[in-house]
């Protein structure tokens, strides 16, 4: 059971509650929040009384059980109930009226792709460049990305391209050695449940993309997004990648129905992996359109000059007059729906 305090109370308020708790012989854990507090009840004894908890200045809600959003719902710090404006790099936000379209390479194989495939996406009006150096691969005799001279690579197309960068760390030891290059942390889907480096990518400033994970409920999503945002980092950006189902024709199943859900539920952005979602190249423009349609606030897509040739998945990857023609057609959908490229 967890009693959520009101985003205006005090540590004093926090202090009653737990004076109260203790007065009913309960033990408790308060848990501080970037925009509210939460009392974690360890046990309850026969002496507790629910009533008075709830009636206590600046309780909200007691809970039975942890809700899917706290600190990120839309009633948390603000009236507003718009999306959050999550920095992406220094020119560009994700949640705003524009579309924040960020794509690139799976993998960083070589500066000449890298810089041909940044500036193509670039002048095509995306925002960042994705690409990973440190590879989560099924396996361990696949490539597994180019690590440090990868990040020099994307630091180079930076430079020349004013694109912000996007890439994955898998560890907590790569969130120091990434944070330099990197304008955003990507937390890949197999890592989603890994609390230690949840933990620790809310521990710095870079804003994070934290991508659904394969299996996930939508409540253990959001509360995977929690952790981050509970230890000081209110920069989220959620990815919508796809879940595994009993179809095998497409690589994921793509939940689009997550996004107005996220939407009405959430003020975190959220963002779409079509590429991810399906696999298949020639499904990434519809469902890049249907992404859009139903309120996401951008998309991730994979892009490189020649997707033949490409070290990790070439199947679900658009190559430049591909990727050039889709942000046309998505320019007069996007203005439909109240957004812009």
């Amino acid at each position: 059971m967890i009693v959520v305090m009101n985003p205006r109370s005090s540590r004093d308020h926090v202090d009653q509650v737990v004076q109260l708790l203790d007065d009913m012989g309960v033990n408790s854990h308060v848990i501080p929040g970037d925009t509210r507090s939460v009392v974690e009840l360890l046990e309850v004894s026969r002496r507790f009384d629910r009533a008075r908890l709830e009636l206590a200045p600046m309780v909200d809600q007691v809970l039975d059980k942890p809700a899917p959003l706290l600190a990120a719902d839309r009633a948390a710090g603000s009236a507003d109930t718009g999306t959050r404006e999550v920095p992406l790099g220094p020119r560009a936000v994700i949640g705003g009226r524009k579309l924040g379209i960020i794509a690139g390479p799976c993998s960083v194989e070589n500066e000449a792709r890298l810089l041909e495939t940044a500036t193509a996406v670039a002048d095509c009006g995306a925002a960042a460049l994705r690409g990973g150096v440190f590879k989560p691969r099924t396996s361990p005799y696949s490539f597994q990305g180019l690590e440090e001279s990868g990040l020099e690579m994307l630091a180079k197309a930076r430079e020349k391209t004013g694109l912000a960068i996007v890439t994955e760390v898998m560890c907590c030891l790569h969130v120091e050695r990434v944070g330099p290059y990197a304008d955003v942390l990507q937390v890949g889907s197999r890592n989603m449940h890994c609390t230690p480096l949840l933990k620790t990518v809310g521990e710095q400033e870079k804003p994070v993309l934290l991508k659904r994970g394969w299996s996930a409920t939508l409540d253990e999503y959001l509360l995977a997004a929690e952790y981050i945002i509970n230890a000081g980092n209110p920069n989220v950006i959620l990815c919508e990648r796809g879940i595994r189902a009993h179809e095998d024709y497409v690589r994921n199943t793509l939940a689009l129905a997550v996004v107005p859900e996220v939407k009405r539920i959430s003020s975190l952005p959220i963002v779409v992996d079509p590429s991810h979602g399906t696999g298949r190249a020639h499904l990434v423009p519809p469902m890049s359109k249907a992404a859009i349609a139903c309120g996401a606030d951008g998309l991730l897509i994979e892009v490189h000059p020649n997707p033949e040739q490409a070290w990790s998945d070439g199947s679900q990857t658009l190559n430049l007059d591909q990727f050039r023609e889709l942000m046309t057609n998505l320019k007069p959908l996007a203005e439909t729906c109240g957004r812009e490229l």
